[in-house]
């Protein structure tokens, strides 16, 4: 199950563009549910394909859209599918350089990361040098480490972060020196949040003692950043 949440990874590219939608309030929601219900739908009526055209034990492959169809003697099919993966994994590079830009952004803006990486370009007013970081590790981490690794280092790093934020909703919800009332809010509290944790926590069990120890790093590598740097240049602390 943790693997299979990479497939619906993305849809917190959206909220990654809230500063820059004009009524966030109404177009977030409805652009994360309206994705995710697509998606779902689709992923779900592709497996029901496949499943019914070979026999799921043969699926364990790479490819296994394409795979079915060279069995069912549609190279060309197949061949068209491998073209749409492949300029599928240029939209998804796309929209991860873009939600991760402006994610550095934001730290950076917070004083938490060099006060460069918040800085907008002139003419596009976009954070430019945040878009050069992000896209000099991407490439570099995509040319040494594999794509299954990477697969489950994103998997873990996006678990933990959907804990935390669903933790976070519930002491958020009830402090009064907040205004919620204008913003988006989680129905079901406090169930759905809880939910989500233990749904995330579960899924994290599953991933492997590798994939703990690479985050592992990962995490510590960030603890140094913030101890050494963010913590004496954080503007949320009053401090610069």
């Amino acid at each position: 199950a943790s693997t299979v949440f990479f497939a619906y990874l993305g849809f917190d590219v959206i909220a990654s563009s809230a500063a820059e939608v004009k009524n966030p309030k109404r177009s977030m929601p409805a652009g994360i549910l309206g994705t995710l219900s697509i998606t779902t739908v689709l992923y779900i009526a592709v497996a029901a394909v496949l499943t019914g055209m070979v026999k799921y034990t043969k699926l364990d492959v790479g490819n296994p859209v394409s795979y079915a169809m060279q069995l069912a003697h549609q190279d060309w099919f197949a061949g068209i599918i491998a073209l749409g993966a492949l300029i599928g994994m240029f939209t998804m590079i796309l929209s991860t350089t873009f939600s991760s830009s402006r994610l550095i952004y934001s730290i950076g803006r917070d004083g938490l990361l060099p006060a460069s990486l918040s800085k907008l370009d002139e003419k596009t007013h976009t954070p430019k040098v945040a878009l050069y970081a992000v896209t000099v590790v991407i490439a570099l981490t995509s040319g040494f480490v594999s794509l299954d690794q990477l697969a489950n280092l994103v998997n873990i790093g996006t678990l933990v972060a959907f804990t935390v934020v669903s933790l976070g909703v519930i002491p958020l919800r009830r402090r009064k020196d907040i205004d919620n009332s204008k913003g988006f809010k989680v129905p079901f509290y406090p169930v759905l949040p809880i939910v989500s944790v233990v749904l995330c926590l579960i899924m994290l069990s599953q991933l492997s003692l590798e994939t703990w120890v690479a985050s592992g790093i990962w995490f510590l590598i960030g603890l140094i950043i913030y101890f050494s740097y963010g913590i004496k240049h954080s503007k949320l602390s009053g401090n610069k």
